[in-house]
């Protein structure tokens, strides 16, 4: 297994939380009126966010091993937790938060030596 930077670490979650975005413009976009001007631009948005990730992620591949890029991947609950609360005001429980710290731990554990 290649040794994962700290660089690789911070690149792969800029791209996790970019994919996550997509989800927000969906959201965003199943609120409008069918085919409607902001319904197309969020649509739009999603699609735009979802190319460039498309593209990050294959340069990410690239550079680690895959099963450390998808351990990463799993930080995207994380990071939609986060959207909710910021542009849909949602509330946080107590389980999400048990949630969110058990996949952090184990992340964590993927990423490290393991020596």
């Amino acid at each position: 297994m290649k040794k994962i930077s700290p660089k690789l670490i911070l690149a792969l979650q800029l791209v996790v939380m970019l994919y996550t975005l997509s989800s927000v413009a969906a959201k965003m976009a199943s609120g409008q009126s069918f085919l409607s001007l902001p319904f197309l631009i969020y649509y739009g948005v999603e699609i735009l966010i979802l190319g460039f990730y498309a593209i990050a992620w294959q340069q990410i591949i690239k550079r680690c091993d895959l099963s450390v890029a998808y351990a990463n991947r799993s930080m995207a609950i994380l990071w939609s937790l986060v959207w909710t609360v910021i542009f849909f005001h949602e509330s946080l429980t107590v389980k999400n938060i048990i949630g969110v710290l058990i996949v952090f731990a184990g992340t964590m554990i993927v990423n490290s030596d393991g020596e």
